[in-house]
């Protein structure tokens, strides 16, 4: 894991963009702009629904959901 409060302001908003972009995130019928979805995925990591977490193996980051218990679940692909 990796806490967003380490990564400086620069590199979390390339993280969280990077992740909003890809194709699969779902944010419903309506028009979203990417800084809504930024702020949204920001929202869910400071109320700990969310976390950054860094695979040293393939060398990638993602947002993952956290599970009841405090646990990664998966990656955020739902509706924020």
């Amino acid at each position: 894991m990796v806490p967003y409060t380490e990564l400086s302001e620069d590199a979390l908003r390339g993280v969280l963009e990077s992740f909003v972009l890809r194709e699969g995130t779902e944010y419903g019928e309506r028009d979203v702009s990417l800084d809504q979805k930024v702020a949204q995925v920001t929202r869910q990591l400071q109320r700990g629904e969310a976390q950054i977490v860094f695979d040293p193996e393939t060398e990638s980051i993602d947002v993952v959901v956290v599970a009841r218990g405090g646990r990664a679940a998966g990656p955020v692909r739902d509706k924020l």
